[in-house]
């Protein structure tokens, strides 16, 4: 199986920056192909962005231009990079594996106007 840990999260004012991370742990197979989910208050969890197992990256409309998912290998650790971000990308963001569906605890963004 895996396990997933989020880190990054916190408050920043609209237009500001933050790098989330998830450190991926586990059987391969399950930690190859990573997604990053959003939760807001009140709304049901929505993709965010994806790195298959073959590293090709897709991204939600909303954030395509504003948000940039890597992956460093040797570190077990995909980065998601948020920019110039938006009171509407505040949420819990979760990170998942796509192929074991296992999903880490979540790491809050708040931002504020």
């Amino acid at each position: 199986q895996a396990q997933l840990t989020e880190s990054g999260g916190g408050s920043v004012q609209a237009g500001g920056s933050l790098r989330l991370s998830c450190a991926v742990a586990g059987h391969t197979f399950c930690t190859s192909y990573i997604a990053w989910y959003r939760q807001a208050p009140d709304k049901e969890r929505e993709f965010v962005a994806r790195i298959t197992s073959e590293g090709n990256i897709g991204y939600e409309d909303s954030v395509e231009g504003r948000f940039t998912l890597s992956r460093d290998n040797a570190k077990g650790t995909v980065y998601l990079q948020m920019n110039n971000l938006l009171p509407e990308d505040t949420a819990m963001y979760y990170c998942k594996t796509v192929q074991c569906a296992v999903w880490g605890q979540g790491t809050q963004v708040t931002v504020s106007s």
